[in-house]
C-alpha cells in the first residue's frame, strides 16, 4: 500500500474562527472545501488536555474500576482510572497522580499499552493508557468536583463486562480489549 498518497490534506480551509471556549475546550468553526472542492463548513472540538487512562492490575489479576456519573451521557458509567493531563506535563505522571486521587493506588511498574484518539470525526482528542502493576494501597483524594465509588473487580469479569456491552467507555473498552489479548 502506498502510504505517501495519503499524507496530503485534501481539506481545504477558508475561514476559521473559535466560537466557543472553556479551560478544557475550544469549539472551531469552519467554512472548508472538501476534498471534492464543493464548499462545506466542518466544526472540531480541540481539547485542551491529553486524556489518560490507567489499567491497574495486582498480583491476583484483580482490577479497580471508578463510577461516576457522566454529565454529557446523562448516565452512569463504570471506567478504568482516567483524567486529564496538562500540555507539557508528563502523561505518566498524570498518571501516577490520578491512580492516587482517585483509588489511593500506587504501582511499582508502568508500561504504556496504547494511544488512541477519540471520536476523531469531530476532535482532536487524543488518549495513553498506562498498565500500572505491583499495586499497593495508599489513600485517595479525589477532586471536589468528583463524587467516586471504586469496584475492585477481577480482570475476567471486567472482560465479560465489556464483551455484555455493560461497560462503554472508549478508553476503557481499548485498555480491557488490548490487555485481554496481551494475556494469551
Amino acid at each position: 500500500m502506498d502510504k505517501s498518497a495519503h499524507l496530503h490534506n485534501p481539506w481545504k480551509i477558508n475561514h476559521s474562527e473559535v466560537t466557543y471556549e472553556n479551560p478544557w475546550i475550544q469549539v472551531h468553526h469552519h467554512a472548508i472545501l472538501h476534498p471534492t472542492g464543493k464548499p462545506g463548513i466542518y466544526g472540531v472540538v480541540h481539547f485542551k488536555n491529553l486524556a489518560v487512562g490507567i489499567l491497574p492490575i495486582d498480583e491476583n489479576g484483580y482490577t479497580y474500576l471508578v463510577g461516576q456519573f457522566r454529565f454529557p451521557l446523562n448516565a452512569y458509567s463504570w471506567e478504568i482510572p482516567e483524567g486529564g493531563s496538562a500540555i507539557g506535563e508528563s502523561p505518566l505522571e498524570t498518571a501516577k497522580r490520578e491512580l492516587l486521587e482517585e483509588c489511593g493506588l500506587l504501582a511499582s511498574s508502568w508500561e504504556q499499552l496504547l494511544e488512541l484518539h477519540l471520536s476523531n470525526s469531530a476532535t482532536d482528542e487524543k488518549a495513553i493508557v498506562y498498565l500500572a502493576q505491583g499495586i499497593s494501597l495508599d489513600i485517595a483524594d479525589p477532586e471536589d468536583s468528583e463524587q467516586l465509588q471504586i469496584q475492585k473487580v477481577h480482570f475476567n469479569e471486567v472482560y465479560q463486562m465489556v464483551m455484555q456491552g455493560e461497560i462503554t467507555d472508549a478508553i476503557t473498552v481499548a485498555a480491557i480489549l488490548k490487555y485481554q489479548l496481551m494475556k494469551r
